[in-house]
């Protein structure tokens, strides 16, 4: 007889860790998007902010970063001295979700926030920002967030895969 358990052994991803919940065996399972920890700080940011990219710029060249530790390596490059320094007192740093600045929003209710600061920038620049600024070249389909179009460009012009029905599918479907 056959066992209709399923085991799954494939790792989340780094930014699903923060989202993973005990459960009674000792093993975890990811809470579905939207469902933060209740006890975590809940951070509003402007549309301004989740829309600029580079926010630390480099005094000596002007290059921007998105992150503060980004620009601290890099001005190592010009000798500058490196800032980072570790922090002699180990505080407790509380788990941050983010909430949608968009009224209409779901994620503008805090108890559908967002868990990481990249996911809500995607979110924000995917569903209230008219800029798609990654443009197709071969369909002209326009995309507001990077790694979309780059998805998109794999895939754009390729034939799906057809079935004796004569569907034509995505996606190869046994």
């Amino acid at each position: 007889m056959l066992d209709k358990t399923a085991t799954v052994s494939a790792l989340p991803f780094s930014s699903d860790l923060l989202s993973l919940t005990p459960l009674d065996n000792g093993k975890r399972k990811r809470k579905p998007p939207g469902t933060p920890d209740p006890e975590a700080e809940v951070v509003s940011l402007s549309p301004q902010t989740l829309l600029e990219s580079d926010r630390y710029v480099c005094e000596i060249c002007n290059q921007g970063f998105q992150r503060d530790q980004n620009l601290q390596m890099h001005r190592r490059r010009h000798k500058v001295p490196w800032k980072l320094v570790k922090s002699e007192t180990q505080e407790v740093v509380k788990k941050k979700v983010y909430v949608c600045p968009e009224p209409s929003c779901l994620h503008h209710n805090p108890c559908h926030a967002l868990g990481d600061l990249v996911g809500i920038k995607k979110h924000f620049r995917r569903k209230h920002s008219l800029n798609k600024q990654w443009v197709c070249d071969k369909c002209f389909k326009g995309y507001a967030v990077q790694s979309d179009y780059k998805a998109h460009l794999k895939t754009c012009g390729t034939k799906g895969h057809s079935c004796d029905c004569g569907r034509v599918f995505s996606r190869l479907v046994c």
